[in-house]
C-alpha cells in the first residue's frame, strides 16, 4: 500500500513514517508544503534506517498535492491548526483515498493542556468538512506518544482507537496500524466519537509531567 504522510517531517508523522517501513513493506511517502523540505527528511530516515539495517527501504519527499496523488491512503500528520488549509490543499488528489486523522486540538495555561474541542464537534470532523464527500475520513493515532514513537528503540505496548463511518476505510487503517509492531487498533465507533478519544491526549500529556517515570504515556485498554 502506498502511504502519504503530510506533514511527515515532523512530530506524529516521523515516528509513522520510520514504524511503518521499518516493520512493513509499505510504500512510505513524505509530504510537506516544500517539496525540498519533505526529500531532505525522506534521506534522512532512509539514512537513520539503513543503520538498523533496512538499507533495502525507500522513502520518497514530495509537496503534498503530490504526495497525496500517490497514496492509497494520506495521513494528515499536522497540527490541528494547520488541518483544514492542509486537507483543502490536496482535495483534488484524494480520489479513491483513505484520509486520517491523527490530529488534537490543545490549550495551554499554567495548570496544564486542555482540550480545545472546535466547534465541528472534534479535529477529526473538520477533516472530514474539508475533505471532498466521496473520500473516507479515518480518525486514528491521537494518542500516540510522538517522541517513543519515533525512537526505533523504544518498543511499544499501545491502543490506538480508530474511529470512522466507513467500515471498508477503517479496516484498513486499523490493519496499517497493527503493521507497526506493539500496536493493537480497537474499533471505537463511528467518527463521532472522535472527540471523546481526542479529549484522551491532554489527559495523558497532563499525568506524564507529573509522574516521574510516566513519561511518552500512552493508553492500553486491559
Amino acid at each position: 500500500m502506498d502511504i502519504a504522510l503530510l506533514g511527515g517531517t515532523g512530530d506524529i508523522g516521523q515516528g509513522l513514517a520510520l514504524r511503518w517501513a521499518e516493520d512493513t513493506n509499505h510504500t512510505i511517502i513524505i509530504g510537506s508544503r516544500k517539496a525540498e523540505k519533505a526529500a531532505n527528511k525522506a534521506e534522512e530516515y532512509e539514512t537513520e534506517l539503513a543503520s538498523r539495517g533496512r538499507d533495502d527501504v525507500t522513502i520518497t519527499g514530495l509537496g503534498n498535492e503530490d504526495a497525496a496523488a500517490r497514496a492509497d491512503v494520506v495521513v494528515a500528520a499536522v497540527p490541528a491548526y494547520h488541518l483544514t488549509d492542509t486537507v483543502e490543499a490536496v482535495a483534488d488528489e484524494l480520489d479513491d483515498s483513505t484520509l486520517v486523522a491523527p490530529a488534537v486540538g490543545m490549550q495551554r495555561d499554567e495548570d496544564g493542556f486542555h482540550y480545545n474541542r472546535p466547534g465541528a464537534g472534534s479535529v477529526t470532523q473538520l477533516a472530514a468538512n474539508a475533505a471532498p464527500d466521496d473520500t473516507p475520513v479515518v480518525g486514528a493515532f491521537h494518542n500516540l506518544a510522538a517522541g517513543r514513537l519515533a525512537n526505533l528503540d523504544a518498543d511499544l505496548d499501545w491502543d490506538t482507537i480508530v474511529v470512522g463511518d466507513d467500515t471498508d476505510a477503517k479496516d484498513t487503517v486499523c490493519e496499517l496500524a497493527e503493521g507497526i509492531e506493539g500496536i493493537r487498533a480497537l474499533d471505537g465507533g463511528p467518527l463521532a466519537n472522535a472527540a471523546e478519544i481526542e479529549g484522551l491526549t491532554p489527559l495523558l500529556i497532563n499525568v506524564a509531567r507529573h509522574n516521574d517515570g510516566l513519561h511518552d504515556l500512552g493508553v492500553k485498554f486491559q
